[in-house]
């Protein structure tokens, strides 16, 4: 299988070009994947993996913040990882996130993400570490605990970024699934 991997911004994907993007991750997710899932990818870098049938993997990598320790870090927040289905298990995935590691590891303080159950092990075994703190966001009305999140956030740090999990990591607000 001969595939073509394509970094880009959002600004510079065209209409055609979201919309399969949305596609994909509308299957991948089967119906699990709504309008605020869609945003929260949106305004970052994209990878994209086509092979000879179309668009076969998608991630993207947006900034977020996150308190911790008194300190506001840049976060590479990883999302929308999806590869259709007919594809699954031959390194597209891997290939997707080889490039949203490269990018948050030289542009952000720190990689984090909300792995879904099947996402976790490809995850793991690439060296995120599920974040074994508090996950909390900042929301209207003050620092917000999100228990649900606890067990599948995960961070990959970043020389120079050492995180302590006996303090909780505050993460900005989003409609929909904050995290």
């Amino acid at each position: 299988m001969t595939v073509r991997v394509r970094t880009v911004h959002t600004a510079d994907l065209d209409r055609a070009e979201l919309r399969a993007a949305r596609d994909l991750l509308d299957a991948v997710f089967e119906g699990d994947f709504g309008d605020p899932d869609w945003e929260h990818a949106l305004g970052g870098l994209h990878v994209l993996v086509h092979d000879e049938r179309g668009l076969a993997a998608h991630g993207s990598v947006v900034q977020r913040r996150a308190g911790h320790r008194g300190r506001w870090l840049r976060v590479g927040h990883v999302e929308a990882v999806g590869v259709r289905a007919d594809v699954r298990r031959r390194g597209l995935g891997g290939r997707v996130m080889t490039e949203l590691e490269r990018i948050t590891e030289r542009a952000y303080d720190l990689g984090a993400l909300s792995a879904s159950d099947d996402g976790a092990a490809l995850y793991h075994a690439r060296g995120w570490r599920l974040w074994r703190g508090r996950v909390c966001a900042l929301g209207p009305g003050g620092v917000v605990r999100l228990p649900e999140e606890e067990d599948c956030t995960f961070v990959r740090t970043t020389p120079g970024c050492p995180l302590d999990p006996a303090h909780e990591l505050v993460f900005d607000w989003r409609d929909g699934d904050v995290l």
